[in-house]
């Protein structure tokens, strides 16, 4: 099979090259050197590390260990996500995982946690360790401080140094780490695959030591994936058992020990180190995670070193760009710079080298609708009070219960998984394919469904006053549906006013503030699915995370439910299998869903509102 190499992974290269002028028109401020560390089982580890020209003083170190490659990283003043703390001055270290570009060994996705009992055992944490060792005892004019940082793997490799930290280790910054890849990570959401981001993942980083590019020979994959047909046919046309990832998914398509083994709840115990967890709003990889870390941290954050910041952006969106829009959303303020320099950098200034007040707030959240930064001394604020939004007749969407019964107490739509809902507007590009728009998807314009009669919509009057929504926030369906299996979409909808002056194109838009999707076979339990008794009414909680947003006066709420999201998410074949990843053509069958909005069954959307 012929690879479709990609020279420098996007995922990483986007975060660490600026402007091609300002690069060439500057010189290295930094000296750059190559090594091969030894970790403590004789595996070399290839790492570049970054030292001031004009060093001064003793500088603590700032690590980033990642699987997407560090051959290539430029200077660090010369990259926007680490400038501002490149002028302040660090000793920077890039590493490639093991088993990865040019480290030795063999790379394994999320490698568990090694047995302790084991002294010659390694994992992320000991190679982590072994390198801060090395750094400490080979980079002269030190000052002993060590801190790490990094986004989506990076962030999980933070994540385990700050497991079982070296001494040195005093603060770390996970952004965008995954937390679990069964109920909320890049490759299931409660429980349903994330086929395209799965796939074409686990290719890339498993096909080759390098990233590569799954070669379809259809642009618009939502052409390719429906042809593909039921998921055994991958192993059988394409990966033919040979990449570990993929074979983990056909084994485990429940939540049984391997996806708890290898979420951070099950590895995460007290704070060791300070640590400052990173999301975005919009992030279209990994939202859940950093958030699921900070939960887990924070129950045991006796000596508060646990703080979380969530901004308005995209995957990393934060460590690029300035980050005054994304999409065609407008934010009003260059966030990701703030970001950078008056959190970011003030964070490890402090930690690392003592400079500035240590006065970090518990939360610093961007609040959009009204794109102002906010502060809080808990997370979610403990003074949102919960409010329902629930479904009525003829499309309507209220904070009134329904009451009174009608003939008719549900909507229904037919799901037929041969006609499946596009989760963005076609055609959709690679992942990260040449010109994909995979990365500011969630924030499109939702108008593009919202006329299939497999979606459904409910909507508020418009609004007379600011509806201000901080906290978490919930989808309670009652539903039935003829099939015994089915997924479940929610979107929680921002829809702005049909008359839009100061943006005219934004008219009527309907931008998508929260979303997710349930698997129906996980009602009762993930490690135990069941299949739905057909016409039965059941209950479903969807989980859509956080959001800190205002639905501003003169605008509207909408709420869509739908049942398919293809290909972010595999054809559930609404027929119960055991396996989906072994169900044949057969399996798949057109099914009636209903949503029901009665006073005994009244869906509804759970808001944490602020008063």
């Amino acid at each position: 099979m012929k690879l479709a190499a990609t020279k420098f992974s996007i995922l990483i290269l986007s975060f660490f090259v600026a402007q091609k002028d300002f690069a060439q028109a500057s010189e290295d401020k930094y000296n750059r050197q190559e090594v091969m560390i030894s970790a403590r089982d004789g595996i070399k580890l290839h790492t570049v590390i970054f030292t001031p020209k004009n060093q001064s003083e003793a500088l603590p170190f700032l690590m980033l260990r990642t699987p997407y490659g560090v051959n290539e990283f430029p200077s660090p003043e010369k990259t926007p996500y680490v400038k501002d703390m490149a002028e302040e001055g660090y000793i920077f270290v890039y590493q490639d995982i093991r088993g990865r570009y040019l480290s030795e060994g063999k790379f394994e996705m999320q490698r568990f946690n090694r047995n302790k009992k084991n002294p010659k055992a390694i994992d992320e944490s000991t190679d982590t360790y072994d390198t801060f060792d090395w750094l400490l005892k080979n980079i002269p004019n030190n000052n002993g401080k060590a801190g790490m940082y990094g986004i989506s793997y990076a962030g999980w490799t933070t994540v385990m140094g700050a497991i079982d930290p070296h001494p040195a280790l005093v603060a770390v910054s996970e952004q965008a780490t995954p937390s679990d890849m069964f109920l909320g990570d890049d490759f299931h959401h409660n429980g349903a695959f994330r086929l395209s981001y799965g796939f074409e993942y686990a290719f890339m980083e498993e096909a080759t030591k390098t990233d590569s590019l799954f070669p379809f020979d259809n642009y618009d994959s939502y052409e390719w994936y429906l042809k593909l047909g039921p998921l055994s046919n991958v192993n059988k046309k394409y990966f033919f058992g040979k990449l570990p990832s993929w074979n983990d998914f056909v084994k485990h398509p429940n939540y049984d020990e391997f996806w708890k083994k290898q979420s951070t709840p099950y590895r995460l115990d007290s704070p060791r180190v300070h640590i400052m967890n990173v999301a975005g709003w919009w992030d279209q990889e990994d939202f859940y995670g950093p958030q699921k870390a900070y939960e887990t941290w924070e129950k045991k954050d006796a000596n508060h070193k646990n703080y979380i910041v969530i901004g308005p952006w995209n995957h990393g969106g934060w460590g690029r760009m300035t980050g005054d829009k994304l999409g065609n959303i407008n934010f009003g303020s260059a966030t990701s710079e703030t970001f950078r320099k008056d959190i970011q950098a003030r964070w490890f200034a402090y930690y690392l080298k003592g400079k500035g007040d240590g006065n970090f707030a518990e939360a610093i959240t961007f609040q959009t609708g009204s794109n102002t930064w906010k502060t809080y001394d808990s997370w979610p604020p403990k003074n949102a009070v919960k409010e329902n939004l629930y479904f009525h007749a003829n499309g309507k969407l209220s904070f009134e219960k329904p009451v009174s019964e009608t003939s008719v107490m549900y909507d229904s739509y037919i799901s037929d998984p041969a006609h499946p809902v596009p989760y963005r507007s076609r055609p959709i590009e690679e992942t990260y394919g040449p010109g994909s728009r995979w990365y500011t998807w969630l924030t499109e314009d939702q108008r593009f469904v919202q006329n299939r009669p497999d979606v459904l919509s409910w909507e508020t009057e418009t609004l007379t006053d600011e509806v201000t929504v901080t906290g978490k926030i919930f989808a309670k369906l009652f539903a039935a549906t003829t099939g015994s299996d089915a997924d479940w979409v929610v979107k929680l909808i921002d829809v702005y006013p049909e008359q839009y002056p100061e943006e005219p194109k934004m008219a009527g838009y309907e931008f998508m503030v929260a979303n997710d999707v349930f698997r129906g076979r996980f009602r009762k339990s993930f490690e135990t699915p069941e299949a739905i008794t057909p016409n039965k009414v059941e209950e479903y909680t969807v989980d859509l995370h956080s959001l800190n947003h205002v639905f501003k006066k003169g605008h509207k709420i909408m709420v869509q439910v739908q049942s398919t999201w293809f290909p972010i998410i595999d054809r559930n074949p609404q027929k119960f299998v055991p396996n989906i990843f072994e169900a044949k053509e057969e399996d798949f069958q057109t099914s009636t869903h209903k949503i029901y909005r009665s006073a005994e069954a009244a869906s509804h959307i759970e808001l944490s509102v602020m008063k």
